[in-house]
């Protein structure tokens, strides 16, 4: 009876190694910062992703915490997720070429009411601002950043009788401007996690030479930049979509199509993917049951669908333990020396 108790229960490990193998869905889970704090709260911010899709609506339940290789009670840890707008914001810039192939074309109402969709979709999650460019130094202030879909749509509407100031298009010298410029917005911010998006559009090639292509690609690899995510969509000629290389732009994601008509589309395409990226982010908090020293840190994910995944990191836990007792709804302050996902580095 013995024998044949084992023999059942290997056939069962080796039933349920083969369904995960064929049926689990592996993610990945990016640690991008964490935090501790007396009397015994930790909190560990992360990303999760399956591919290059993002992994919503996860609950605490989902997420099992081990310490030094043994699980932590749930009921013990008190682990709940927290709104990640509490320690962090995003910011998004949509740059637009208004250069005189755009104005002259007659195609700017298109591209206004491509932004609009845009802007209206982004703007459900962060604060969105419109930039546009030609030939000129300087990019133009269309909308500041905001959530107010109102003033974005009265500020859009004005791009509609345009007059480039130079007909040239300064896409590079735009994209360096661009990224400086959201840089400055987001340091204005008091959480500690900061994250940017800029989407650039362009119907073709960088004419004025203000900037070069080196000198712009440069500025994207600067560390600052590397918790920014860069798409890039091109809607025009072939020949000067080409020219304009803009897949050294994008590096998250490049959009690039010869039939006008379906601006708005692609624009839909890029808001919703954008969309949908912020809502990878998760801020697990508890209370851990350590009281001193080093100690390691796994979190697993764990659902009903077979989502399986997970991370790991270290923290201190020396001078812990109540009183006072640890509340897992108190707000994290985050050390900002390094916020850069392991991956991006």
């Amino acid at each position: 009876m013995q024998r044949t108790a084992i023999y059942l229960t290997a056939l069962s490990l080796c039933a349920f190694f083969f369904v995960c193998a064929s049926g689990c869905a592996r993610v990945q889970m990016t640690h991008i910062n964490s935090d501790q704090k007396k009397p015994n709260n930790v909190w560990v911010f992360f990303t999760v992703e399956q591919g290059d899709e993002p992994v919503a609506g996860l609950e605490a339940e989902d997420f099992e915490i081990y310490e030094d290789g043994g699980r932590v009670s749930p009921f013990e840890s008190k682990q709940v997720i927290q709104n990640p707008e509490v320690a962090s914001v995003m910011y998004t810039m949509l740059l637009l070429d208004v250069s005189g192939s755009m104005t002259e074309s007659g195609r700017i109402d298109q591209l206004v009411d491509a932004a609009k969709v845009f802007t209206e979709t982004v703007g459900k999650s962060q604060k969105v601002a419109v930039y546009a460019f030609d030939g000129s130094k300087e990019i133009h202030s269309v909308v500041p950043f905001t959530t107010r879909q109102g003033s974005i749509e009265g500020g859009l509407d004005g791009l509609r009788k345009w007059k480039p100031r130079d007909n040239s298009t300064n896409l590079h010298g735009a994209v360096v401007e661009g990224l400086g410029t959201l840089h400055k917005s987001l340091e204005k911010e008091k959480k500690p996690l900061k994250f940017g998006t800029l989407v650039v559009f362009s119907d073709g090639a960088d004419r004025a030479a203000r900037v070069s292509r080196e000198e712009m690609k440069e500025e994207i690899k600067k560390d600052i930049y590397a918790n920014y995510e860069l798409y890039a969509i091109g809607i025009g000629e072939k020949e000067e979509l080409k020219g304009a290389k803009l897949r050294e732009i994008g590096r998250d994601g490049t959009f690039v199509g010869n039939d006008t008509e379906k601006t708005g589309e692609i624009f839909r395409e890029v808001a919703e993917k954008i969309a949908a990226h912020s809502k990878r982010f998760y801020l697990l908090s508890y209370c851990t049951p350590a009281r001193r020293g080093e100690h390691e840190v796994r979190i697993k994910i764990k659902t009903e669908d077979r989502k399986r995944g997970s991370l790991t990191y270290t923290f201190n836990a020396d001078g812990f333990g109540p009183p006072p007792e640890c509340d897992p709804e108190r707000k994290p302050t985050f050390d900002l020396e390094d916020v850069t996902p392991k991956d991006k580095k």
